[in-house]
């Protein structure tokens, strides 16, 4: 655990008792504060106070007696409207925190010498991968690392901090929303699309939470800023021009995703997006990173790195696709900024075993592979699974999100057939239009049909899970609706990944 100083002897409101709530209660609690906490959930509430907690009613508390409110990220902070939480603190003249900011300030306290190095990811998609894939390299590496926040183990649940260890640390942009002081060594934007709109108002709203985490890094802070979208060469822009410690990392960008991928042009402070082509002709963005390093091209199965021998990712099986050379490419990067040797950061990123339910190839039955890729939750993510197939047995449907599987249009030739689920399966079906699909229902009638039609054509095959909507029509979260997956492909007689 990571006591959180500062609030010694002083209330702090606590709401929302969930695995960020509860671990912050105990990490102000080590500190010294007196967190008073409350949670809708009654079953909460009493094991906050099994554990010895105050459990206090916050409606009627008097409000004016906190030092702060540390809000759950799961409770809106503006979006559709504030928590009522929010109101009342705003009211009091109660500034509003989250366990990154308390995080961010446990660090801040300990003397220079004695702080370890930060990295935070944040993006659309990719981060939790990212945020593992780097984990393991620096590990591999020889480092003391620890990897959690949004991912895993809540922030101040991780071990206290050390002198020359690393913290890894996911962070979604409810969390961000509720940072100030936040000042990551290296800090990561994987990539920006519509997502969470709900919750920020709008894509502008939104991009700001992203923007976020970069608001409070120092002059020796570096930025690592994905630019195959408008929005993150938006943000990359506005860095550089206020001299920020800055690299973009690119990768092929499709014709239909927003803006020129190969956009060229002064940034500002010297930094200049240069213009690349391999032997695709596809372009490509970079910019110098920091001494030492120069421009990183992601793509075509390779990193190159200019000076550098090529690393073929093609040999890492769990990092395949455009979008994981997105995210080997940001793991290397920061890898080597915290002083990772070439040949270190080369083994970590040919040795990840990758992430469940994230382009995980589950089993084999014959010559079909099964690939789990339940986190794709939104057509973006989904788009990044289907690309990195020629041929594909789609498994699809959910609880669709906005514009459903439109922008994947350009992708269905490369699906031989599709299998639909859920909510969903109705509306997709009728935008997949003379795409070969059926409805099958749910996940065991799908798998089942799918491999049946895989095997079928003699040849190897793939049948992919890659929902492109969320799990909250048949399942809990997009873990349950993958474990469901692995369960029927593996109840078909498939030979689970681990074992071949």
């Amino acid at each position: 655990m990571i006591p959180v100083p500062g609030f010694e002897g002083r209330r702090i409101a606590v709401f929302g008792l969930g695995r960020s709530g509860l671990t912050a209660a105990r990490a102000l609690k080590a500190g010294g504060a007196l967190p008073v906490l409350w949670d809708d959930s009654v079953s909460s509430r009493m094991q906050a106070e099994a554990e010895g907690f105050a459990v206090e009613d916050l409606t009627g508390a008097d409000w004016s007696g906190f030092a702060a409110l540390v809000l759950s990220p799961g409770a809106p902070l503006t979006h559709p409207k504030p928590h009522w939480t929010v109101d009342k603190a705003k009211a009091a003249g109660v500034e509003v925190l989250g366990d990154i900011e308390l995080f961010a300030r446990a660090i801040a306290a300990l003397p220079e010498v004695e702080r370890p190095k930060v990295v935070a990811i944040t993006g659309t998609n990719g981060k939790s991968t990212t945020t593992a894939l780097l984990g393991w390299v620096l590990k591999r590496a020889g480092l003391t690392v620890h990897v959690g926040g949004n991912i895993g183990i809540g922030v101040l649940a991780l071990p206290a901090p050390t002198r020359g260890a690393v913290y890894v640390i996911e962070v979604s942009s409810y969390q961000l929303d509720l940072t100030t002081r936040f000042a990551p060594d290296v800090a990561i934007l994987t990539n920006v699309s519509p997502d969470h709109l709900e919750r920020h108002g709008d894509m502008e709203g939104y991009v700001a939470a992203k923007a976020r985490l970069f608001q409070a890094q120092g002059p020796d802070g570096l930025a690592l800023v994905g630019v195959d979208e408008s929005w993150g060469r938006g943000i990359a822009s506005t860095l550089a021009s206020v001299g920020r410690h800055i690299t973009t990392v690119s990768t092929p960008v499709h014709p239909r995703e927003g803006g020129d991928p190969g956009l060229s042009g002064d940034t500002g402070a010297g930094h200049t997006i240069e213009r690349l082509s391999d032997s695709g002709g596809e372009a490509k963005t970079w910019v110098p990173a920091f001494a030492g390093m120069h421009g990183i091209e992601a793509g075509n199965g390779v990193l190159k790195v200019e000076g550098e021998p090529e690393v073929e990712l093609a040999r890492a099986r769990s990092l395949p696709g455009r979008h994981n050379a997105q995210n080997a490419a940001f793991a290397w990067a920061a890898a080597r900024a915290l002083g990772v040797t070439r040949v270190a950061a080369v083994e970590g990123l040919l040795t990840f075993p990758g992430l469940a339910h994230r382009m995980e190839h589950v089993a084999s039955l014959g010559r079909v592979r099964f690939v789990n890729d339940s986190k794709a939750t939104n057509a973006d993510a989904a788009r990044q699974a289907l690309a990195s197939y020629e041929r594909s047995f789609w498994i699809a449907g959910g609880r669709a999100k906005a514009g459903g599987i439109d922008d994947l249009e350009d992708l269905f030739p490369r699906v031989v057939e599709a299998f639909l689920i859920g909510e969903a399966a109705g509306p997709f079906a009728a935008r997949l239009g003379e795409t070969p699909h059926r409805i099958s229902g749910d996940m065991a009638n799908a798998v089942k049909a799918a491999a049946e039609a895989a095997a079928a054509t003699g040849r190897d095959e793939v049948v992919l899970l890659s929902p492109a909507a969320a799990s909250f029509d048949q399942y809990p979260d997009f873990e349950a609706r993958g474990e469901a997956f692995r369960a029927a492909v593996l109840a078909l007689g498939a030979t689970a990944a681990s074992a071949t």
